[in-house]
């Protein structure tokens, strides 16, 4: 009669899978008594079975430590290659009462088979060491959990990072130990992390990736495979959102918890490349955000026919605008730069757009910077809504609603979110701006980025002209800025207005500038004597700053 005295491996708790004990911990537990008398030291124990029937082939899993007293043993070599066969892991025999020491012949039997096989001293009774086993693949389960846990809160926290696709990978690659990878659907790179592996290892990868990532019916979500002349464990993920990406791994162990780490990172990776576009749609998102910046049709161009820059990652184009924008939307312009100076890729310059609620992103500036278009109505002071032309209601009429509320009409008008600082960005953002003004309002995002910049501060935002200087008529005030501003080229008016919008202060002009302090020194020295004009007046700066204002 057999009888397991472990439980059945369908019966486990969620979470990682359990390790297998190493036969070596086994041995070390001196209480036991047990002695390797024969075979190779190195085995894993994934359970224990006990069995006295001539051939337990039948009713072995593999990865046993089969106890036996050798009642019906009497053809030990026929005995010990059923077992290896079977998968066995390992042979315990126990003396006496039935043998008085371990057969010769079954020694032998398991050196020429390479099972080990272990003596069990009378003393030790079969379920002694059953429950030794099961206490030390608990505590590998309890630790194997507890580097899952970590890594767990290591892939999250990265992933709350400005730059949360490199994070993740970099967590990845060190909990495993290995080559974080992650790959389009035409095996180029976006992003690595870990040391590198060799060049045909690299070459593997991206083919097991490759299985993964074919737009195909049927593909597998993910896919394993060992590097013959290397030994490294591959692995890849195809991850979701329809884009066509993979995580794949090249690591040169394989610990049971690695699956379910590599099962978190694929979630969270799935989540944040979500928003990433694809070559075409996001070429062409960034062509709309350019046209209604003001750029011209020509400059586009090559977005537009599949010519420009980026990853090609095979997407099908999808509409980045769905609904029909009124003249009485106000649209607000922002612009973002990492504040470690380095260039966002597409995919981190996408997460920002998410984050602050817009698909029309433009990554592909130069000096860095991203452009984000936040559409939506404004809410004005006492919880009023601008709703556009068109809307339910009166044309252009202020409804009022409860704070925080949002008047659902046919034209889906929605409140633009209010701006709130980004950890590991610095953002400057135009103030809400008719569509026709676009263009006007990227220039001044464009300046709050370069103050916010200069003051080291994670968000400038344009303010409208209001008070006094919202009393004279715009045409009149515009006239007035032309005549007064005429004698200045564009370099010294825009040097002259971030020098006043900084009180004056020659280091932080020049910092936002990006030039040095005697350059601005010497542009303002120009400013005064083009303009006729005392600089050190606080009227003359106050008039210079309001024609400024109107340019």
């Amino acid at each position: 009669m057999d009888e397991s005295s472990m439980p059945s491996p369908s019966v486990t708790a969620p979470g990682p899978p359990t390790p297998p004990v190493p036969l070596a911990a086994l041995l070390a537990r001196e209480e036991l008594g047990l002695r390797r008398i024969a075979g190779p030291a190195d085995a894993d124990l994934l359970w224990v079975h006990t069995s006295e029937m001539a051939d337990p082939y039948p009713y072995l899993l593999g990865g046993e430590l089969l106890l036996t007293a050798g009642v019906l043993l009497t053809d030990p070599d026929r005995y010990v290659a059923r077992l290896v066969e079977a998968g066995a892991a390992a042979l315990g025999f126990g003396v006496r009462p039935v043998h008085e020491s371990v057969p010769e012949a079954l020694v032998e039997a398991c050196d020429r088979h390479g099972l080990p096989l272990l003596e069990v001293p009378p003393e030790t009774p079969f379920t002694t060491i059953a429950r030794a086993v099961w206490r030390l693949m608990a505590e590998a389960r309890h630790r194997e959990l507890r580097r899952v846990t970590r890594a767990q809160q290591a892939l999250a926290t990265a992933a709350a990072r400005p730059d949360p696709v490199p994070a993740v990978l970099h967590q990845l690659a060190a909990h495993l130990d290995g080559r974080a990878l992650l790959l389009t659907a035409t095996g180029e790179e976006l992003h690595t992390a870990g040391r590198g592996p060799s060049p045909e290892t690299a070459a593997a990868l991206v083919r097991l990736a490759g299985l993964v990532t074919r737009d195909r019916p049927g593909a597998p979500a993910s896919a394993t495979d060992t590097d013959a002349a290397g030994g490294t464990h591959l692995s890849a993920y195809a991850l979701g959102g329809g884009e066509g990406l993979a995580l794949a791994l090249a690591t040169g162990r394989r610990e049971p918890g690695d699956h379910t780490v590599a099962g978190i990172a694929v979630v969270l990776l799935s989540l944040l490349t979500a928003p990433h576009q694809g070559a075409d749609a996001a070429d062409r998102s960034a062509a709309l955000v350019r046209l209604l910046l003001g750029a011209p049709p020509a400059e586009v161009a090559p977005l537009l026919d599949g010519t420009g820059a980026g990853p090609k990652t095979g997407d099908t184009p999808r509409p980045v605008v769905h609904a029909r924008r009124e003249e009485g939307t106000r649209w607000t312009v922002v612009h973002a730069r990492r504040t470690d100076g380095t260039r966002a890729d597409p995919l981190t310059a996408g997460a920002l757009g998410a984050s602050l609620g817009s698909p029309l992103v433009d990554a592909g500036q130069e000096g860095g910077a991203v452009r984000v278009l936040l559409p939506g109505a404004v809410r004005e002071p006492g919880g009023a809504v601008r709703e556009p032309q068109g809307a339910v209601g009166e044309p252009g009429k202020a409804v009022r609603e409860p704070q925080g509320a949002v008047r659902e009409t046919g034209n889906a008008v929605r409140e633009t979110p209010a701006l709130a600082p980004h950890p590991g960005w610095t953002l400057g953002a135009s103030s809400p701006t008719p569509l026709s003004d676009l263009a006007a309002a990227d220039l001044r995002a464009a300046r709050a980025l370069a103050h916010a910049e200069a003051t080291r501060t994670p968000l400038t935002v344009d303010s409208p002209v209001t008070g006094l200087a919202a009393l004279i008529p715009p045409e009149q005030a515009a006239a007035h800025a032309r005549a007064l501003l005429a004698p200045l080229t564009r370099p010294l008016a825009d040097t002259l207005r971030c020098w006043l919008s900084l009180h004056g202060s020659w280091d932080r002009t020049a910092v936002a500038l990006a030039v040095h302090r005697n350059t601005v020194r010497q542009r303002i020295r120009r400013c005064g004597e083009l303009l006729g004009m005392d600089l050190d007046d606080m009227d003359v700066r106050a008039e210079l700053w309001f024609a400024l204002r109107r340019e």
